[in-house]
């Protein structure tokens, strides 16, 4: 398995030129795995991490096996559905599909929530062999019978966990239900929660299981870190902390988006650049955040963790929980944006006294104490924000608005923002939002 390379998959020479244009030699654990038996046809259940190389394990034999039988005439109609629960992800899912299959005579649409269905329906309408989605807008466009599945040969389910967490899991299954029994379909999730393997043994027909990680564990190359701080006392210690040049490409998670922003603000005044990213931003908003944190112009990304679902960024040296998460599922997402391809990073968390029944559910699930740092005398220096955890509570208008017309990166524009997740339990029909698209021809 060490010495496998690409060549040796069974990919199409068109595949491979676009491989060696990335670069990309020598697969990761989960695409040598994945790859030969998706090309055979089998189903699959995927338990991998973000930074695991699971889009490019799926999209390649996919690529491989519609290039095989191109409509050449009339209006193609979609033969792969590929849904992702936030339009980041989607868009980072749809730029690989760009990549790897700009040597094929095949087209894609990105589509998400926030804006004008238009140049959609305007893509959908010229014929798209894939589409990449997330379910709220795509089970519009389909009760307004824009969107046809019956064509589909291929499904994907993407970070299902998260689209679990987001309440998306009655709108995928009515998805489901719209496409044909005869199909090939893969469902990737992080965590495996009683309600993912519910799904999983709904839709896989006796499916292939890979797991590149153990189930619900973070990346041992991380080394996690935990502060015992006053909340009063959180934003001091993450300035100081950020003093240290070593922290050079950091992402921040907050809980809320108004305290994303507060963090910001008060990295911005301390000297520090900082970006918040969140979703009362704008797409165009979120985008260009996402490219100054990218291109190394913003030292600091600021997110909640809905924002942070699809970023997929290189050399993140650092990930500092300023709050806990209250599902411990999510601490592993969050630290998993460092460490990638085969780095070493670090992961801080601040933990006040009321977020201490959050650090002992993130010990049990990971199954190791996390390293006390810091003590009185590293904390006595730093003065309390006035007010502790109401100091949090700003409006972010203002902040949170951006240019809806901003470039999505690579060749996909994209506007505004995504589905809004809903609440497992109480589920609110009103007011959905409309979806953007990007086409891209994969064609050279």
């Amino acid at each position: 398995m060490t010495n496998m390379t690409f060549s040796d998959l069974g990919l199409a020479d068109p595949l491979q030129r676009a491989l060696t244009a990335r670069n990309h030699t020598t697969p990761t654990p989960i695409q040598a795995e994945a790859i030969p038996q998706l090309l055979k046809g089998r189903d699959m259940l995927g338990i991998a991490q973000t930074g695991t190389g699971k889009t490019g394990a799926f999209a390649l034999p996919i690529l491989q096996k519609l290039s095989q039988n191109i409509v050449k005439h009339g209006t193609r109609q979609p033969r792969a559905l590929i849904l992702a629960p936030t339009r980041e992800l989607a868009i980072q899912i749809g730029e690989e599909f760009g990549a790897y299959g700009k040597n094929l005579q095949l087209y894609h649409t990105v589509i998400f929530g926030g804006v004008s269905q238009h140049g959609q329906v305007k893509a959908l309408t010229r014929g798209v062999d894939i589409i990449i989605a997330t379910p709220g807008r795509l089970l519009d466009l389909m009760n307004q019978r824009h969107i046809k599945l019956g064509a589909a040969e291929f499904l994907v389910l993407d970070e299902a966990d998260r689209m679990l967490d987001m309440g998306f899991v009655r709108d995928v299954r009515k998805i489901i239900a719209a496409l044909p029994k005869k199909r090939q379909s893969l469902l990737f999730s992080a965590t495996m929660p009683n309600e993912i393997g519910r799904l999983s043994g709904e839709i896989l027909i006796d499916p292939i299981r890979v797991e590149v990680t153990p189930q619900s564990t973070p990346i041992e190359r991380i080394a996690q870190s935990i502060y015992h701080v006053p909340a009063a006392k959180k934003t001091g210690l993450l300035t100081n902390i950020m003093d240290d040049p070593d922290l050079s490409k950091v992402i921040v998670f907050t809980r809320t988006k108004h305290r994303a922003n507060r963090v910001a603000e008060k990295l911005e005044k301390s000297g520090v650049d900082a970006e918040a990213i969140h979703g009362n931003k704008s797409q165009g908003a979120r985008q260009r955040a996402l490219k100054r944190f990218r291109d190394g112009n913003a030292r600091v990304l600021v997110a909640t963790d809905i924002a942070a679902r699809g970023i997929d960024v290189d050399g993140v040296t650092h990930v500092i929980n300023f709050e806990l998460p209250n599902e411990p599922e999510s601490y592993v997402h969050r630290i998993g944006r460092t460490a990638r391809a085969g780095a070493t990073g670090h992961a801080f968390s601040f933990c006040d006294p009321a977020e201490r029944g959050y650090l002992r559910d993130i010990e049990r699930l990971i199954q190791q104490r996390l390293t006390v740092v810091g003590d009185e005398a590293t904390l006595s220096d730093i003065e309390p924000e006035s007010g502790g955890r109401g100091n949090f509570r700003g409006n972010s208008r203002g902040n949170s608005r951006g240019n809806s017309r901003g470039n999505s990166g690579g060749q996909f524009k994209a506007k505004s923002s995504t589905d809004k997740p809903r609440n497992n339990r109480r589920r609110r029909r009103n007011g959905r939002n409309t979806n953007g698209a990007s086409n891209h021809a994969a064609s050279a």
